[in-house]
């Protein structure tokens, strides 16, 4: 007799089993025919400029971090409006429950307008492309084969 772990264990290997046939067919019926326009790198929809090992500026990932900060306030304003609004609650408290919620809201909305406030105040929602630079390194390969890649790929 099979435990309710041993149905899980077989799941599990008949999921992978499914996966790996899947992607077997899936090699075996597609096109293969790479050209040069498909093996050029792309990224966010501009061609690449000079060598990858650029450092990209850490404003992409402060805005990405203070979008997700301000989603995270999207998800608890829902359930607060649910629970807080409920009127069995403010009638037994006489009216004493809202203004606990609106208070609350009001500490938890005004502590994100504060870090709003300071990250708009520090520049780090400054939209500007900055130029790469590329770094400068010890490389056993020749500078004039960088140079001959760069030109293959350039715009003409």
């Amino acid at each position: 007799m099979i435990s309710d772990f041993g149905y899980i264990l077989l799941f599990i290997i008949a999921a992978i089993a499914l996966l790996g046939l899947m992607l077997t067919i899936a090699k075996f019926l597609r096109p293969h025919r790479p050209n040069e326009e498909k093996l050029t790198t792309y990224e966010s929809g501009e061609d690449p400029l000079g060598n990858a090992n650029i450092q990209f500026n850490v404003r992409f990932y402060v805005i990405a971090l203070i979008f997700v900060l301000f989603e995270v306030e999207l998800l608890f304003l829902f359930p607060w409006a649910i629970v807080f609004g409920n009127e069995d609650l403010i009638t037994q408290t006489n009216g004493q429950w809202g203004w606990f919620a609106l208070a609350e809201m009001t500490v938890f909305i005004g502590i994100l307008i504060l870090g709003l406030a300071y990250a708009w105040g520090k520049g780090y929602l400054d939209w500007v492309r900055p130029k790469p630079q590329v770094p400068v390194i010890d490389s056993p390969v020749p500078a004039d084969l960088y140079a001959n890649v760069n030109e293959r790929y350039s715009k003409k």
